[in-house]
């Protein structure tokens, strides 16, 4: 069998083309092969197969014989037909990787005629695929790939032909070209290319998971929770065993497959519990460096990993009004700080007189993060401790005490509340009080002191976590941690015109020349009163006594004395458990002739046991629920007035 050229089909004959012109030599080429079958014959038969190559050019003109180079080849067994075959996924997906290149290559082509077959071939230095010859000479390795005899067969017009089976051929050749470009094999060709386009960031994983929608949003972790983990190896290097799931990162979304999609969805962050842990679990006799204490080591660091939390306290003398703050944000949520403490204690002096009203305003502004562990009341004293939801479990029974240093009026406006508990392993006492008023007065406030150090019977039930450093006569030594704040009623001795002039000379911050007058800061420094407590830098204003609803010092007649009557001390067991973090007042809040005093504390937490009385998650429910219900309602009315706002329009007539 030949080809309508005369040519024997198993012989190949590379042809150096002139230096003229491609349509030239095509047409030269035409030419050349009609005279070689006028010399080889009038019938036109083409050479046998057997015939050698010297006995073929004879049948060529002299003229294409000079310009023809002859190199011998191995001639190959004819080729085997093939069957025909559908493409596959994988060469659909190459063919629209490959229009993309195409249009990629198109940039760098200096002819602007980069088809997808010659850039195939410049992309690909792979050696020649199976059952094909390499190309014996230059020139042919500037051809495209579908210039090869085995990809396409040249026709007496000129055009090429092939059917389904050539298409299936040239298919899996690209296929087996695409597949060394992904094994990471080097482009070839003297063209300057780009550069593979790389991805900005790297790709997110495929979720390979036939969970339901809503079982995998109901696991979703909380945004507050996503950096938990390389804070905690950062600093610690300890991670709870579910965060140290690498699966846990990416959309924050628990998923491996659909047979642990039902197990999984229950842990969240929080860490996966052996049944047999389960089993030698005992509430009744803890440990404190037992693996499954509840108030151990292990759970404190889970929840703490530094053993520091947060703790706010602040002290307010509300001067009996009935009117609230409209706001108590920038009370109890200073904008300083960038997150909210893990506890807050309030202590209020003169309340006003509905105190349910006063804590579901607290409640209300706190928001549903924070839960009442307990609250009390001595007369118009109030004391109340909210923390965080999520450590009521590691609290034990709350206990509180009160006493009187006022015993003649029938209204218990001056005295002490104390409330204490213990937390993990650390006991708390928060002490709020009212001592005896007046300029001179200062030994009846020391008085004050000395019966509530002595008349305060804390603790009850819950046992002492350090006996050996207590004492009987001082309710204060039988703690951890005590906060103790107050209107002490201390005041400055000096006259108004000199604290005025002070005032006025100096800025907000610095105080320290009023300081030198402060009746407190004396007796503590010769310690006659509030023995071993310690109190933060001063930096604000006095807070006492303000014109109502005014910025303005005591106007009235009276013409009291600007004074620090308002004031947080703390004391500790252990050198450096408590540090201050901020200490100031809050100007904002003018329903009364006090302002506001906080205070910021970063203290130390240290593992307990599990024998203790416990609170078990004991809060007050209903004024939760009630303040949830109000902070809803607050939010629903400043949407709707918003709303209003937008949707009104005033129409002026000019």
């Amino acid at each position: 069998m030949s080809t309508p050229n005369g040519f024997p089909q198993h012989s190949r004959v590379c042809l150096t083309r002139s230096v003229e012109g491609g349509a030239v030599q095509d047409l030269q080429a035409k030419k050349a092969g009609k005279a070689a079958k006028k010399e080889a014959g009038g019938d036109g038969a083409p050479p046998k197969i057997g015939t050698p190559i010297s006995e073929t050019l004879k049948f060529l003109p002299e003229e294409l014989k000079a310009n023809m180079k002859i190199r011998s080849i191995t001639p190959r067994p004819p080729r085997k037909p093939r069957l025909e075959r559908a493409a596959s996924l994988d060469e659909k997906s190459w063919r629209k990787w490959r229009r993309f290149r195409t249009s990629q290559e198109s940039l760098t082509d200096p002819n602007e005629t980069s088809s997808s077959n010659g850039s195939l071939q410049e992309a690909s230095p792979s050696p020649p695929t199976r059952g094909r010859a390499s190309p014996c000479n230059p020139c042919c390795q500037q051809d495209s790939l579908h210039s090869s005899p085995d990809a396409l067969e040249a026709s007496p017009g000129g055009k090429s032909k092939g059917g389904a089976s050539d298409l299936g051929k040239r298919a899996s050749e690209i296929s087996s070209a695409f597949g060394g470009l992904l094994r990471g094999k080097g482009f070839a060709g003297g063209k300057p290319r780009l550069s593979q386009i790389m991805p900005a960031r790297p790709l997110p994983p495929m979720e390979l998971n036939v969970a339901s929608h809503s079982l995998r949003t109901a696991n979703r972790i909380d945004s507050d929770c996503l950096d938990y983990r390389h804070y905690s190896q950062h600093k610690f290097g300890r991670v709870s065993s579910s965060l140290s799931d690498s699966r846990l990162q990416g959309n924050g979304t628990l998923y491996d497959n659909c047979s642990t999609d039902s197990m999984k969805s229950t842990f969240s962050v929080l860490t996966p519990i052996r049944a047999k842990d389960v089993r030698s679990r005992s509430y009744l006799e803890g440990s404190l460096l037992a693996s499954g204490a509840l108030m151990g080591a292990e759970e404190l660091s889970r929840y703490f990993p530094d053993r520091n939390m947060g703790i706010f306290v602040a002290t307010w003398n509300m001067q009996g009004q009935k009117e609230l703050p409209v706001n108590l944000d920038d009370f109890l949520l200073p904008t300083d700080p960038d997150f909210a403490q893990d506890m807050y204690v309030i202590g209020v002096q003169e309340g006003c007189p509905d105190r349910r009203e006063w804590e579901i305003r607290l409640q209300e502004t706190l928001g549903p993060h924070y839960v009442l562990l307990h609250s009390a009341a001595h007369g118009v004293l109030y004391l109340s401790v909210f923390i965080r939801r999520d450590l009521i479990w590691f609290c034990s029974e709350v206990e509180y005490a009160t006493v009187t240093t006022r015993i003649v009026s029938q209204i218990k406006t001056k005295g002490a509340l104390g409330i204490s508990f213990t937390f993990f392993g650390t006991s708390f006492l928060f002490i709020t009080s009212h001592f005896t008023s007046g300029d001179s007065k200062v030994n009846e406030r020391k008085l004050d002191y000395n019966k509530t150090i002595q008349a305060l019977t804390l603790p009850k039930n819950v046992p002492d976590t350090n006996p050996y450093r207590s004492s009987s006569s001082d309710v204060t030594t039988r703690f951890d941690e005590v906060f103790w704040f107050g209107d002490f009623n201390f005041r400055l001795n000096k006259d108004r015109e000199t604290v005025d002039s002070i005032l006025n000379q100096h800025p907000d911050t610095d105080v320290s020349k009023l300081l030198v007058y402060d009746q407190l800061t004396s007796e503590m420094s010769q310690g006659s009163i509030f023995k071993g407590f310690q109190e933060a830098d001063i930096h604000f204003r006095p807070s006492y006594k303000f014109d109502i609803g005014k910025d303005s010092y005591d106007s009235t007649s009276k013409q009291r004395t600007p004074s620090y009557t308002d004031r947080v001390v703390f004391r500790s067991r252990y050198k450096d458990d408590i540090q201050a973090v901020k200490y100031s007042s809050c100007p904002v809040i003018r329903t009364s002739d006090h302002r506001p005093v906080f205070a910021l504390f970063r203290v130390r937490v240290r593992p307990g046991r599990d024998n203790i009385p416990l609170a078990a998650g004991l809060f007050d429910r209903d004024l939760y629920l009630i303040g949830i219900r109000r902070r809803a309602t607050r939010e629903l009315l400043k949407r709707r007035e918003r709303k209003d706002q937008r949707s009104s329009s005033i129409c002026s007539i000019s």
